[in-house]
């Protein structure tokens, strides 16, 4: 592969191996290589890219810094798959009737084609006159509300669910977007705040009005760091228990 090769938006003045690093996460993004996949050996891509296996390794030693891909040894580079399961439930903590610790399950109550705010807009990079699909969505614990979702997505990049049966969305959204969409979530930023609750919240979590809640905030990124989801989830203060690891 020859410089004239790399994405038109390629910044050529730009070392060799960082060219080679940015072309290689457009690729992921794009979904050439997907999550567990492992990327052609060492050898192909130098061949591909017409640089030395030290300019090669500099190259794949940034993305695994970053998290892209995976290294085993005498197997090869993978693209990492991201794991968000459970990533809600460093701030609440649920437990089922007989007191298990259980993840609530989810459920689409409306879908819409709306244009969002500016905010949701600025968010995920839309043009003023874009529509995104709108989601809400409640998770619960033995048919119990406990946490109030809204997500916004850019339509382009999520049309198939524009048309899919609410009741084939499941219970995680991020395989459903790899699955239905080709779309993968590789990181996220979430930014968490207390308010009280309003009459959405008071009708789809069966609380009080006026009643503290927690407002998580979370923009999804795919692999090339652009923003392709935006969700607020909402759940009662009283379920709320902040939990990180410090080493």
């Amino acid at each position: 592969m020859n410089t004239a090769s790399f994405h038109a938006n390629a910044d050529l003045r730009l070392p060799r191996y960082q060219l080679i690093r940015d072309d290689l996460v457009r690729r992921i993004a794009n979904g050439e290589w997907t999550p567990e996949q492992a990327l052609p050996t060492e050898a192909d891509l130098c061949e591909a890219y017409v640089v030395s296996i030290g300019t090669l390794r500099k190259a794949i030693e940034l993305l695994v810094a970053e998290g892209v891909v995976t290294r085993t040894q005498g197997k090869g580079t993978f693209v990492r798959r991201p794991r968000f399961d459970s990533s809600l439930f460093r701030f609440f903590r649920f437990k089922s009737a007989d007191g298990q610790p259980v993840q609530p399950i989810g459920r689409v109550l409306k879908r819409e084609i709306v244009k969002p705010n500016k905010a949701i807009r600025d968010a995920l990079q839309m043009e003023p006159t874009e529509k995104s699909i709108h989601l809400s969505r409640v998770r619960l614990i033995d048919s119990k509300p406990v946490l109030r979702e809204e997500i916004w997505l850019a339509r382009p990049r999520f049309d198939a669910l524009a048309t899919l049966p609410l009741d084939d969305f499941g219970n995680l959204m991020y395989p459903l977007y790899e699955r239905a969409c080709r779309q993968i979530v590789a990181s996220a930023t979430e930014t968490l705040t207390v308010e009280q609750a309003n009459q959405e919240d008071a009708a789809a979590l069966h609380v009080d009005v006026g009643s503290p809640v927690i407002m998580v905030n979370r923009v999804a990124l795919d692999f090339a760091g652009t923003p392709i989801e935006w969700r607020t989830t909402r759940g009662a203060a009283t379920g709320f228990q902040y939990q990180v690891e410090i080493r």
